[in-house]
């Protein structure tokens, strides 16, 4: 089938998270494999940027979320009063949809109405068909609008090769490697360092090596060092050590990384590693690790049962103290050694 006709112009903005920021890019690069010249210019979130800078074709405009007013007026300057043939909305929160207001386009394209919240359809004009349960499938239901269809999902995250190096510095040899990212943004997603030591100690029994991986949040630091003090075998502690580009390497020469629902959980999958994620606050289905969910346990609709008290809508979160309570250490060592198994097994 022909391609349809190439819009003059593409604006993507999606200003979080870092997980989300690793769903964005295969749709940019279904718009890339399709009409290789149209300039497509995506309006992120600074750390966001970070991560993905390097990302060939595309031009990054990162925008200060904590900068209050000056981030508005400094994004406006970078804007110029620039106008696109096409916006994509793709974040549904009220100062995206505000910050919208600031991108000049004909089509401005977002949400299906059941989604649409916080002022969503008062910005755009178009709007995406419904369908695609999962974040990355409904990110990639944008290009429909466009007469492109999302068909195989592909990620191909720059990395330098400094950052691997270092990463390969870290971790010499190949022992297998559990790594341990124990913090989302979101605290109350977050497991007890007890029960992270737990499962590292059960793995580190069956020889592999024990890698703590995070920020340089005071949060991080101390569930590190909980983690740490709880544990009965040795660890390396590379908690605030590594900038975002060494954690995508890092994250890539792992065997196996155990996180809540978090950036590094979705930052690893892209980079083609296996993860163990914790889900009971979201929904595993909608928001785990897309390539390979078997390794993530779900207790997000007992969790909504339980704390709401009825079933949750798409997208709503069931954050409250306890909730993860709900993911026993038996069920994640279980899950660990069902996934050694699985790897001990001949290929076909």
């Amino acid at each position: 089938m022909p391609l349809p006709a190439a819009p003059r112009s593409i604006c993507l903005l999606r200003l979080s998270a870092l997980g989300d920021a690793t769903h964005v890019v295969p749709l940019l690069r279904t718009l890339r494999r399709a009409w290789p010249d149209v300039p497509i210019t995506w309006i992120l979130g600074k750390g966001e940027a970070r991560l993905l800078e390097g990302l060939e074709g595309i031009e990054l405009i990162a925008f200060d979320k904590g900068a209050g007013w000056a981030g508005v007026q400094a994004l406006r300057r970078q804007l110029g009063g620039r106008r696109f043939e096409v916006l994509l909305q793709m974040q549904l929160a009220l100062r995206a949809n505000l910050l919208s207001t600031l991108v000049h386009a004909e089509r401005r394209i977002g949400y299906d109405w059941a989604r649409s919240k916080e002022g969503h359809s008062l910005v755009i004009n178009e709007r995406i068909p419904v369908g695609g349960h999962h974040v990355l499938d409904a990110f990639g239901k944008f290009c429909e609008p466009l007469g492109l269809r999302q068909d195989r999902v592909e990620w191909n995250l720059p990395v330098p090769p400094a950052a691997r190096e270092w990463a390969a510095q870290q971790l010499p040899g190949d022992q297998p490697t559990l790594l341990v990212s124990p913090c989302s943004s979101h605290a109350l997603r977050n497991w007890r360092p007890e029960r992270y030591a737990a499962v590292a100690d059960h793995a580190a029994a069956r020889g592999w090596r024990i890698v703590l991986s995070g920020g340089r949040s005071p949060l991080e630091r101390a569930t590190g060092d909980s983690i740490l003090a709880a544990m009965h075998a040795p660890a390396l502690d590379l908690i605030g050590k590594d900038t975002l580009k060494q954690a995508l390497a890092l994250l890539e020469r792992a065997t196996l990384v155990l996180s809540p629902d978090s950036g590094p959980a979705h930052m690893a999958n892209a980079m083609g590693t296996k993860v163990m994620g914790l889900f009971a606050c979201t929904d595993r289905e909608r928001c785990g690790p897309y390539s390979d969910l078997r390794w993530s346990v779900n207790h997000y609709q007992d969790a909504a049962r339980r704390f709401l008290g009825r079933p949750p809508a798409w997208g709503k979160r069931v954050e409250f103290p306890g909730v993860m309570d709900l993911i026993p250490v038996e069920e994640v060592s279980g899950l660990f050694d069902a996934f050694v198994a699985s790897r001990d097994q001949p290929a076909l």
